[in-house]
């Protein structure tokens, strides 16, 4: 048996801006995994998940193992990065093989309720990693991250990729992603192998390690409201002239954030990274009212402003709408006011902590 797990992630600024090509975000992997075990089968594939109720996913291929059958296609990120590797499995001429993956999840509650820690990214990032090891293809930790991009595009389009990041990396990253329109069209033009190692498909994507904020720890509270980041990104996008000038003031405004945030960490300057995060906190707010939608909730609000009241800096984590708000607080301030009065408003606190920094990111 091989067993792979991969963290979930949450946006510490650039939401939404990190969608186009080449702006930045700054995210953080934490300790919170989604595991995927495989053994191998005979005659078919099966995917164990509670995703798809009590009876497994069953997939086979083409004679001749060419392609991966599957009856009814769910779109879904497993079967997305079992494709994509069996595309780089048959260029590479090795033979094909079937498979069994039984995924858990720790990135949900005991109703299955997502938290927003990414858990489209931690299953396509670890059910990549075992299909590597499952087939030696001997791939590097940033191979590992191209091959889910490559595989989450096909999915979800306008994904940026920066969780995929997170999940692979750990730690605290800067991330900035290639064009992902031009990335799909290498790939079904020059195939996945060479898709990997063409500097041109990669144009904009970068990933750097950041510093952890010494004077600063990170509290995360969940409004038990998922939310659904695809349809709020898809919904901010630009439409018309007027609100194309609007979101590129946006974009622009986004991305001077998130460079002081990256250089108040790396100065370790704590009260600098609190008044980028609240800065961060209006413009999302702003970004929401222009686009006449609920990034941030009134219950995000209400996370916000009592971080914000007792001290601290917060604000929503990925496209709001609900799901997680984080707080960066002084090491040296009582939490404990906050955790009582978040309680008194039904917003739970998640308990925590950043997931390390892995492997090197060169290579992206």
């Amino acid at each position: 048996m091989i067993e792979t797990r991969a963290p979930g992630k949450l946006y510490i600024a650039g939401e939404y801006a990190v969608v186009e090509p080449g702006e930045p975000a700054a995210l953080v992997a934490v300790d919170r995994y989604l595991t995927v075990r495989l053994t191998a089968s005979e005659g078919a594939g099966r995917v164990h998940s509670r995703e798809y109720g009590r009876l497994p996913l069953v997939w086979t291929r083409e004679p001749g193992g060419a392609r991966i059958v599957l009856d009814h296609h769910p779109y879904d990120y497993v079967m997305a990065a079992i494709a994509t590797v069996d595309r780089l499995r048959l260029e590479l001429g090795l033979a094909p093989r079937y498979f069994d993956l039984r995924i858990e999840s720790e990135l949900d509650d005991a109703d299955g309720r997502k938290f927003g820690l990414g858990s489209s990214a931690a299953v396509t990032v670890a059910t990549i990693a075992a299909l590597d090891e499952f087939y030696r293809l001997g791939l590097s930790r940033a191979e590992r991250f191209k091959l889910a991009l490559l595989a989450t595009v096909q999915v979800a389009p306008t994904a940026s990729g920066g969780d995929l990041a997170a999940s692979t990396f750990g730690g605290w990253v800067r991330y900035t992603a290639p064009d992902r329109d031009a990335l799909r069209a290498h790939g079904d033009e020059h195939g996945v192998a060479r898709t990997l190692t063409s500097p041109e498909a990669w144009e904009g994507c970068s990933v750097t390690r950041l510093p952890p904020p010494d004077a600063l720890r990170l509290v995360v509270g969940w409004t038990g409201s998922p939310a659904s980041t695809e349809d709020l990104v898809d919904r901010v996008r630009p439409h018309g002239q007027d609100a194309g000038r609007r979101y590129g003031t946006f974009v622009e405004d986004s991305r001077v954030c998130v460079d002081a945030l990256v250089d108040a960490l790396r100065e370790n300057d704590a009260p600098g990274a609190l008044r980028v995060i609240r800065r961060a906190r209006r413009l999302l707010q702003t970004l929401g009212e222009t686009r006449g939608i609920s990034i941030e909730t009134e219950k995000l609000a209400t996370l916000c402003d009592i971080a914000e009241n007792a001290g601290a800096a917060a604000k929503p984590s990925g496209a709001g709408g609900g799901d997680c708000g984080i707080v960066l607080a002084p090491r040296d301030l009582p939490e404990s006011a906050i955790l009582r009065a978040w309680e008194a408003h039904d917003i739970r606190r998640l308990s925590l902590a950043v997931h390390p920094a892995e492997g090197q990111v060169d290579g992206i």
